[in-house]
């Protein structure tokens, strides 16, 4: 098994990769909540769930929606309101 050296200057490109990402990963949620209304691909996104997760809170009314066309729109106020509920 041989031995990898790690110098200051592949740290340094780590650091700067990382950092990238995590600004790129936070201007996602920050475009994601200036929002709003978000499609149901977007709250998927937003709180991790599955299709069939979001159509159970929409089901049982624990997210309200409303349906335009196809096309099914959450509040960004009420998906806040869903998740000060849960944290207490």
């Amino acid at each position: 098994m041989s031995a990898q050296i790690i110098t200051t200057e592949d740290l340094r490109e780590f650091k700067i990769e990382l950092l990238d990402e995590i600004r790129s990963i936070v201007s996602e949620q920050k475009s994601a909540t200036n929002k709003k209304w978000l499609k149901s691909v977007e709250v998927r996104k937003l709180l991790n769930i599955s299709p069939g997760t979001l159509q159970t809170l929409r089901i049982n009314g624990t997210l309200p929606y409303t349906k335009i066309g196809g096309t099914n729109y959450y509040s960004f106020t009420d998906i806040e309101k869903l998740l000060s509920q849960k944290k207490s």
